[in-house]
């Protein structure tokens, strides 16, 4: 990308406050920036790099008013941060995107590819698979028998996913994601367990982002559903028969038990469990290493195990650091 604060604030609405006909060729953080780079400040404790900073232009929020000298012209918005996320989705836009198929690669007889798609070297597509407008599948994929994949959605390198299965619209499957294993299905039948068969499917909703090697069982019967717009991060594992909402975002290492339903807009940390056959509402947020044992409502901010309101869990801590103390003073009183 090569442009000028003056395009950029065409792009974004914001003023300029400096050169506006610099020339800009990348980010960069604005500690590590060079002549050339864009770089923003969002967060006041990094205000004071605008005087050292050698990024050619910063974006900052209207109200920034630095005090003293500084070099980088100054592209206002409303919000910094969104503006940025915006600016590099663009920049990512104008890179060329890979097209054709690839050869060896392998697909079943009968399956339409889009003139504008992408199937990489060593793919599969199986039988009777649904392919959109646009779908980029990168090398050494397997999309199993019957698999709609939705427009313009990304499959990396390596992601497995089973027969049946729906993918929707602008989805961003990461490498070594596995959608549709079975799930952890046993039962027990004179002192062995015997395996349940997984029948069902998962269905992904439109604008999912799924990250690096997280797992998403299909149903035992009827289906697994990760909701429109939600993001999970690396190495996740959602279980049979999960349903999660629209627009919830989970970190790292989170792991959701069987037949857990999850509601919208919720924010998960990273490590959290969620026990198995409960309801989790809306627009909760949930600190890391949290333990969720049983169903909760709307609009709660948990911490801890098991979770509970994260005053509590301050005072919890309080009351833990101060247990040595609080024996010491019991033995004396004893004696």
């Amino acid at each position: 990308m090569e442009i000028t604060p003056k395009g950029l604030a065409a792009l974004t609405g914001g003023t300029i406050q400096g050169d506006e006909n610099v020339r800009l060729t990348g980010f960069a953080k604005i500690e590590e920036a060079r002549e050339g780079d864009l770089s923003f400040i969002a967060n006041p404790k990094y205000e004071h790099y605008v005087h050292t900073t050698k990024a050619s232009a910063l974006l900052v929020g209207n109200d920034f008013n630095p005090d003293g000298d500084f070099s980088a012209t100054l592209i206002r918005v409303a919000d910094p941060y969104a503006t940025l996320a915006q600016l590099m989705r663009y920049a990512e836009s104008l890179k060329p995107q890979p097209v054709g198929i690839e050869q060896p690669s392998y697909i079943s007889e009968g399956v339409n590819i889009p003139d504008n798609a992408y199937i990489g070297a060593f793919a599969y597509i199986g039988k009777g698979v649904s392919l959109g407008k646009n779908v980029k599948i990168y090398p050494q994929a397997y999309v199993g028998d019957g698999v709609v994949i939705g427009d313009d959605t990304i499959i990396r390198a390596g992601v497995k996913i089973y027969e049946g299965c729906h993918i929707g619209k602008r989805c961003i499957i990461h490498s070594g994601v596995v959608i549709g294993g079975d799930g952890f299905g046993f039962a027990p039948d004179n002192g062995k367990f015997k395996k349940i068969p997984q029948t069902g499917i998962v269905v992904i909703e439109d604008d999912v982002e799924i990250g690096a090697n997280t797992t998403v069982d299909r149903a035992t019967f009827g289906q697994t559903t990760i909701g429109e717009g939600t993001k999970l991060d690396n190495l996740i594992q959602v279980a049979h028969n999960v349903t999660i909402g629209k627009n919830n975002v989970f970190a790292s290492q989170t792991g959701i038990a069987g037949s857990v339903h999850i509601g919208d807009g919720n924010m998960v940390g990273g490590q959290c469990g969620f026990a198995g056959h409960i309801t989790v509402g809306n627009y909760n947020e949930f600190g890391a290493q949290s333990g969720i044992p049983k169903s909760v409502g709307d609009r709660n901010r948990l911490m801890g195990y098991p979770a509970v309101d994260y005053r509590q869990f301050a005072k919890n801590q309080v009351y833990i650091k101060n247990l040595a103390k609080l024996y010491d003073e019991i033995k004396k009183l004893k004696q």
